[in-house]
């Protein structure tokens, strides 16, 4: 069975295994970011909406949870931007009557100045904003914001969020060559850094193609470089293992992964390996054959999503 909202659990280099919510239209988002790995945001809104009903999404995952799957973590994160999703506090408290297991958000940080989205967000065991930009220009450049978002209202709805916030606040700045991986811009983050009260601190660089072609991957030296100013943790990996899909049909579950979540050629022959696949090399070639599929050769390896 595929569901709409609930998919994986997928492996997470920070949360483990992750079973994932998705409550945000596809590529709908406040930022365009020149980096975002399901391309350029084609619903740029800064306006909260109930997308989807809290009910159909919390019956979604009752079904999943009948299954006895195993996972480390319930993470929201949608297709675009979740802080956008109005019933985002709502949905928290349902799932949590549900589960025992921690409740994730991943968010840009963009709307955490307002004082209700920081209110829902307070029922979250562990957010996760990124921090891209250090000033207007950087923000302009990297993030490519809705319209009426600034960088300094940004910047303080972070800062505020984060002294009140009693869970984790775990940081993730995603690091580019040439643009903001030199000394300058590693202490420019460092200043800002130091204004936030943060958990965890995570240095990212790109592992699935950008938006943006111009964008390139920091190298493993530069990255160590950029932990080592900013004392944070380096998760440039390449392969993840523990990709799960209650879908019988070995092609149909690739594609239900990939709808939300781009693979590696390597990732694809592992999940179908642990799934016990006999035919391996037919289901690439027919991944390579489908219309709705987009494959990407990237430092040197295919990438597979769904356009």
């Amino acid at each position: 069975m595929e569901f709409k909202y609930i998919y994986g659990p997928v492996p997470s280099r920070r949360l483990g295994l992750s079973l994932g919510v998705s409550i945000i239209p596809k590529k709908a988002c406040n930022y365009s970011c020149i980096y975002c790995q399901l391309g350029r945001t084609d619903r740029m809104t800064n306006t909260r909406q109930l997308f989807y009903p809290v009910g159909d999404i919390i019956e979604e995952l009752d079904k999943v949870l009948q299954n006895n799957i195993s996972f480390d973590v319930v993470t929201i994160v949608g297709e675009g931007e979740p802080t956008l999703y109005l019933g985002l506090g709502e949905l928290i408290e349902e799932i949590h009557k549900r589960t025992d297991k921690p409740v994730a958000v991943i968010t840009n940080g963009a709307l955490l100045y307002e004082l209700q989205v920081q209110a829902e967000l307070f029922k979250a065991d562990i957010v996760l904003p990124t921090l891209d930009a250090y000033d207007e220009l950087s923000f302009k450049k990297i993030n490519r914001p809705y319209g009426s978002l600034k960088f300094s209202e940004v910047i303080r709805g972070l800062k505020d969020f984060s002294k009140k916030y009693r869970g984790q606040l775990w940081i993730e700045i995603m690091l580019m060559k040439g643009i903001n991986d030199d000394d300058m811009s590693l202490n420019k983050y460092a200043e800002t850094l130091k204004k936030i009260k943060y958990d965890k601190l995570y240095l990212n660089t790109l592992v699935r193609p950008p938006a943006e072609s111009y964008v390139k991957v920091v190298e493993h030296e530069k990255m160590n470089h950029a932990a080592e100013i900013l004392g944070g943790i380096s998760i440039d990996l390449l392969e993840s293992q523990g990709f799960h899909s209650e879908i019988k049909d070995d092609y149909e579950a690739v594609l239900s992964i990939i709808k939300r979540h781009p693979m590696n050629q390597f990732e694809i022959a592992a999940f179908l390996q642990s799934r016990g696949c006999s035919k391996i090399e037919v289901v690439f070639n027919k991944l390579k054959q489908d219309k709705k599929v987009v494959v990407i050769n990237y430092r040197g390896y295919d990438i597979y999503r769904l356009k």
